[in-house]
């Protein structure tokens, strides 16, 4: 897994910079399987400092995109809190990656018992094609 860290109008100091990664490799736990598959995983990540047009408070901006094989995942986030918006991206992306992982089971699953059905002779429809 590879992670690019950035910061725009914001000095990364070392303890961002192991927030952010302790929080990058919760993700890792769920894009392991990519990676045993022989996939690669691209991480970026981006936090930053809005510009000075807010009255009197801070808003920070935290950014991630996730490049898999063909897939990406992306969340965004703005708080006045920069440790809130990285949470907020973090739990955006693991619901998100989740919710994909969840669909390819269920589409898997589906095939296979229209497979199943077709075999003993209870349906006719050709899961391949979706006709009758």
């Amino acid at each position: 897994m590879r992670i690019n860290l950035q910061g725009k109008n914001i000095e990364l100091t070392e303890p961002i910079k192991d927030y952010v990664l302790k929080r990058v490799t919760n993700l890792e736990k769920l894009l392991s399987g990519i990676e045993k598959g022989g996939g690669e995983v691209a991480v970026t990540f981006e936090v930053g400092k809005s510009t000075k047009h807010h009255k009197g408070t801070s808003i920070f901006n935290a950014y991630c995109l996730i490049n898999t094989n063909g897939e990406e995942f992306y969340s965004s986030a703005d708080e006045e809190d920069l440790y809130t918006a990285i949470d907020i991206v973090k739990e955006n992306l693991f619901r998100e990656i989740n919710k994909n992982k969840d669909r390819k089971k269920t589409l898997f699953k589906r095939g296979a018992m229209s497979v199943k059905k077709m075999l003993k002779g209870l349906s006719k429809r050709n899961p391949f094609t979706s006709k009758y």
